[in-house]
């Protein structure tokens, strides 16, 4: 239990942003290269100034600023969801490889960085945040009048634009604030877990975190349930291969792969039954009234 705790915020945390942005009618494809743009920034961050707290938020910065890119390229000149996310994905494996060699003279990783405190329990602040934060996400999509307007923009944009709701402008915030998201969720992967940036970060999590959405029915809850489901058997195939590496059987590669296809085994079984809001990845136009 301890272990999927642990391995649970970068999923939780992306899964999320996800959410938000969908139920506010914006595909976000791009959530792997937030989140290595928040890993990378985060662990950044840390080495600089010594202290993890300041990382973790250069991580969510970094994220968010990678979803300003998709939100302009979306919002404001109407570009295909999809790609934009595919390119930003690309962008950031790229870019990101050139400031890891440029920065610290390595292209495989980065130096370790201060590690973050943890409790008597062994756990650091951002797996409790992790865990609180489905529950205020479906407060504030059930109980709010900003929630209402966020489900109302990604179900029936024009509808809610009579009611005097700027649809652009929110969609822009939540966007961002799923950037911010998955951008904390990479920096939990190299500030809270590994303790440095890898090259290879987050190494599919993101489309994961995408593949918790759907099953999730696009609520903060059930995108929370699939993640720690995911994260259970992350930690389940860590162990196996520890396991299997200490008794010399040559099967690790086998087990690394486990986490990806019961993601692929959970979308077959369930894709069939689930619904998107209904203008999510549709182009909002004023004029289109």
């Amino acid at each position: 239990m301890n272990a999927i705790l642990d391995f649970a915020p970068p999923l939780l945390l992306a899964a999320l942003g996800g959410v938000l942005s969908e139920r506010a009618g914006v595909v976000n494809i791009g959530l792997e290269g937030m989140m290595r743009f928040g890993a990378f920034f985060a662990a950044a961050g840390s080495i600089w100034t010594g202290s993890p707290l300041i990382g973790l938020l250069c991580g969510a910065l970094a994220g968010a600023a990678a979803a300003g890119v998709h939100a302009l390229l979306c919002l404001r000149y109407r570009a295909d969801q999809v790609v934009s996310g595919i390119a930003l994905n690309l962008v950031a494996l790229g870019l990101i490889t050139f400031l890891l060699e440029a920065f610290f003279g390595s292209s495989g990783v980065s130096p370790p960085v201060p590690a973050l405190p943890r409790d008597r329990f062994g756990h650091n602040g951002l797996v409790y945040f992790s865990l609180a934060a489905p529950l205020v996400l479906h407060f504030i999509f059930s109980r709010t009048a900003f929630g209402l307007r966020i489900r109302a923009v990604g179900e029936h944009p024009h509808a809610a634009a009579t009611l005097g709701v700027r649809v652009l402008r929110l969609r822009a915030i939540c966007v961002l604030g799923s950037g911010a998201l998955a951008g904390l969720g990479g920096a939990g992967l190299s500030v809270g877990i590994l303790g440095q940036f890898d090259s290879r970060m987050p190494a599919g999590q993101g489309f994961m975190a995408l593949a918790a959405v759907v099953f999730g029915k696009w609520t903060p809850l059930g995108a929370a349930g699939a993640a720690l489901f995911f994260a259970a058997a992350d930690a389940l195939q860590r162990q196996l291969s520890f396991s299997l590496h200490a008794a010399d059987m040559r099967l690790e590669g086998v087990f690394l792969a486990l986490p990806y296809a019961l993601t692929l085994l959970v979308l077959a079984l369930g894709l069939g039954r689930t619904r998107a809001p209904a203008a999510d990845g549709i182009p909002y136009e004023p004029e289109g009234r």
